[in-house]
């Protein structure tokens, strides 16, 4: 964590040229944060953290729009733009059951690979920025080191050894620039061993100009992205966690997504760029030690933030130089672009999919290199209409909400979560089969899917009284080969995938609703179960056979 948490904050205010206070003050305030991030992640109190092992730390993929941030308005600038940051991502943990069919993983792997885009240019600047008389090969030579060295261990290193990667590819460089004299031993020859940084808190933008509204939808779309990256990986931990993997808790994730609002508002106050958790390493390293236990959690916050207070070994890799910097951010923008790929395929790419990312991508990537607004984009509004990631995500959402529009509109009922529901229920999926034409025995095994679901959901006893009985809206998706149902209702205590897994080790223990789950498996074809703060989405699919 400290040589990503170093470099990317780093990599963006030297970018920014920002002056060296204001970067030793930003390096202390991402570890302290990180740190804390990461110890609340460990625990679970209310709303907030996972309790589970989560990596929180400075990420890439805000390293291009914090440097557009900081040179249009500086510290104050960036600050006010993540406190929004922070604020959208609050808002996304308490809608995200509504989210969830707007930003997709086709929209949030497109975005992953857009930011990558537009970063690239920045890393390969970084070759050429060596001190004056430094030999013209210098700069090329270190990164070529650098990336080969990390190649390296990431193709051949084995066992633990593969969590040093980042950090002996940038020790590699910073031994070959030495040489060169583009190592910058003065700075921690002159840093003490123990101390603060000046405090540089910037506050926020007293009132925001034409830049902060032209560089708010950049903050706001890619705030709710990672959002929903942190959804998919959030998964991803609750599996790896487990020695015994369950079906995911969705709760739990809507506290991963609250925590990690918090570090980022954190970094908001403190002015320094955005903060996130790094979901993917954290389950690679899961995956390669073996160690999910939250109190290891626990440890790397404590010892994130006492080295904080250290400056000496901060300073040692605040001093690498821009080379070595841009080798390793290059190295971290190939690992994100497969992360946007990879988000991209997760959900299957059918041809309407395949189009939406055809189209954000290449109109992405055209407005980032050559624009396409013209004179339009003329001021401070050129920044949010000249920057790929912003137009190529506004790209993808239009065009999933208007093929979720134009698709199939679907049928619904509301009504009590209870019995006395289900001739409504009824009633609603036979007028949906007779519009689609399938026969009576196709009907009645649709009647009674959408009977077992709802029974599913009761509580054991149905002991609900009738004015304080959870409200159910059901929805459903007609065609001529299947039908998809979505049964929403307030949230119970149990989940209802990990009956129907239960039941494949054909307990003996009898569950007086187990009949209910046995025929659901039975006449659906698939079944999806989350579960929100507040919510139950049961989602059923019954093909017609």
């Amino acid at each position: 964590m400290l040589a990503p948490t170093v470099v990317i904050v780093a990599v963006t205010v030297r970018s920014a040229r920002q002056g060296d206070s204001y970067l030793e003050w930003a390096v202390f305030a991402a570890l302290v944060i990180g740190g804390l991030a990461t110890a609340m992640q460990s625990g679970r109190v209310g709303r907030l953290g996972a309790g589970h092992l989560l990596i929180t730390c400075a990420t890439p993929s805000y390293i291009a729009i914090s440097l557009i941030a900081l040179e249009a308005g500086g510290p104050a600038m960036l600050a006010t733009l993540t406190v929004v940051a922070a604020v959208c991502q609050f808002a996304l943990a308490g809608w995200l059951p509504t989210l969830r069919r707007i930003v997709t993983p086709v929209v949030s792997g497109t975005v992953l690979m857009l930011i990558v885009v537009s970063v690239l240019p920045l890393a390969f600047d970084r070759f050429q920025e060596v001190p004056e008389g430094a030999s013209p090969v210098a700069g090329p030579l270190v990164a070529t080191v650098t990336l080969v060295v990390t190649a390296a261990m990431v193709l051949l290193a084995r066992g633990t050894w593969r969590i040093w990667t980042s950090l002996i590819g940038i020790a590699a460089g910073c031994a070959i620039s030495v040489p060169f004299g583009l190592y910058d031993m003065q700075r921690v020859i002159d840093a003490s061993w123990l101390g603060l940084p000046d405090t540089r808190l910037p506050g926020l933008a007293p009132a925001p100009g034409t830049e902060f509204w032209a560089l708010l939808p950049a903050f706001v779309i890619l705030s709710v992205v990672l959002g929903i990256k942190i959804v998919g990986d959030g998964v991803v931990i609750q599996q790896v966690s487990s020695k015994r993997p369950g079906t995911t808790d969705y709760r739990v994730i809507q506290g991963v997504l609250n925590t990690n609002a918090a570090g980022v508002l954190l970094s908001g106050v403190a002015g320094t760029p955005p903060t996130t958790v790094y979901s993917a390493s954290s389950a690679a390293i899961i995956n390669l030690t073996g160690v999910a236990a939250r109190s290891v959690g626990y440890g790397v916050g404590i010892i994130l933030v006492a080295l904080a207070f250290l400056p000496k070994v901060t300073a040692v890799l605040i001093a690498v130089p821009n080379p070595v910097m841009g080798a390793y951010l290059l190295f971290l923008m190939g690992l994100l672009f497969v992360e946007g790929m990879r988000t991209v395929v997760q959900d299957g790419l059918d041809q309407r999919k395949t189009l939406v990312v055809a189209f954000a991508f290449s109109i992405g990537v055209g407005v980032e290199y050559h624009g396409f607004f013209g004179q339009m984009s003329t001021g401070a509004w050129a920044t949010s209409l000249d920057t790929g990631m912003t137009v190529g995500a506004l790209v993808a959402v239009l065009m999933t909400l208007s093929m979720e529009l134009l698709g199939r509109r679907p049928v619904r009922m509301r009504g009590p979560l209870g019995t006395e529901s289900l001739p409504g229920i009824y009633r609603m999926l036979r007028d949906l089969s007779a519009r689609h034409g399938w026969d009576a025995k196709a009907t009645e095994r649709l009647c009674s899917a959408g009977e077992e679901t709802l029974l599913c959901l009761l509580q054991p006893g149905n002991q609900y009284e009738s004015a304080a009985a959870p409200r159910l809206t059901v929805k459903a998706r007609g065609a001529a080969s299947s039908v998809d149902m979505e049964f929403l209702a307030v949230f119970v205590d149990e989940n209802i995938e990990d009956h129907l897994d239960y039941l494949d080790e054909q307990s003996e223990v009898f569950d007086d609703r187990e009949m209910s789950f046995r025929l659901l498996r039975h006449y659906a074809s698939s079944v999806r179960h989350q579960k929100f703060y507040g919510m139950d989405v049961i989602t059923v699919r019954v093909d017609k056979l």
